[in-house]
C-alpha cells in the first residue's frame, strides 16, 4: 500500500496564522516565514516518490485560492473541531496505507526524518515526532487497528499537548518516537532557528 504525507496548515494570508509568532516578530515577517517554509517543505518532500503528498489546510475555502498553493498537489480542508479532531479528520481521508502529518513551522524537518518515521510505522501502531515545546511536529498512523475517534482532552499550545495524546490512547497500541526537532511559534524560536536555516 502506497505511503501518504499530509502537510497540515493554515492557509498562509497575513494577518490569520502563527499568532504568537507574528506578535513577536510583525505580520508580515510571520507571512514570509509560513510562505518560505510551505515553498521549502514541497520542494525537500513533495518530489520524494517513497510517499503521496496532500495538503490540508484551514479554513477550508482557502483550498479553491490556487496561487497560494503548489500546482499539483492535492489539496483538502481539515475540516471542523479543534485541532486534534481535525489532524484524525486528515489521517482518516488519505486513501489505504500508512499516513504521516506534519505540520509546516519545522525548519529542520527533512525528507529523512518523514522515511524514519515511515520505517517506525512498521513496526508500531502510531508514531509522533517530539517537539522542544512538549507538543509534537509529527503524528503518523499505521491505522490497523483503526484511529481513535478522538485524542480526548489535550491542552495543545502546551508542555503538555504530548503527554495529553498519548496518555488518551488505548493501551493496546504500540507507539514509536522519531526525532525531537524544534518548531517556529514564537519570536524566541524564530531567532534561535532563522540564522542558521536562512531566514
Amino acid at each position: 500500500m502506497r505511503q501518504h504525507l499530509i502537510l497540515f496548515i493554515r492557509a498562509p494570508m497575513l494577518g490569520t496564522g502563527k499568532r504568537r509568532l507574528a506578535h513577536d516578530i510583525g505580520d508580515v515577517a510571520a507571512l514570509r516565514f509560513e510562505r518560505l517554509m510551505l515553498a521549502r517543505l514541497q520542494r525537500r518532500l513533495g518530489r520524494d516518490r517513497r510517499w503521496h503528498m496532500r495538503l490540508a489546510v484551514t479554513p477550508g475555502r482557502a483550498r479553491h485560492r490556487k496561487r497560494l498553493w503548489p500546482r499539483g498537489t492535492p489539496i483538502v480542508g481539515q475540516g471542523r473541531g479543534d485541532l486534534g479532531e481535525r489532524m484524525l479528520h486528515a489521517l482518516a481521508a488519505c486513501p489505504p496505507g500508512p499516513v504521516v502529518l506534519v505540520g509546516a513551522d519545522i525548519p529542520a524537518l527533512s525528507s529523512h526524518h518523514i522515511a524514519e518515521a515511515f520505517r517506525l510505522l512498521g513496526r508500531h501502531d502510531f508514531v509522533f515526532g517530539p517537539a522542544a515545546d512538549g507538543g509534537f511536529w509529527l503524528v503518523g498512523a499505521r491505522r490497523s487497528p483503526s484511529l481513535p475517534v478522538s485524542f480526548g482532552e489535550v491542552r495543545w499550545s502546551t508542555l503538555h499537548a504530548l503527554e495529553d495524546a498519548l496518555a488518551n490512547l488505548p493501551r493496546r497500541v504500540s507507539v514509536g518516537f522519531a526525532a525531537r526537532l524544534e518548531d517556529v511559534d514564537n519570536g524566541a524560536s524564530f531567532r534561535r532557528l532563522a540564522p542558521r536555516r536562512g531566514f
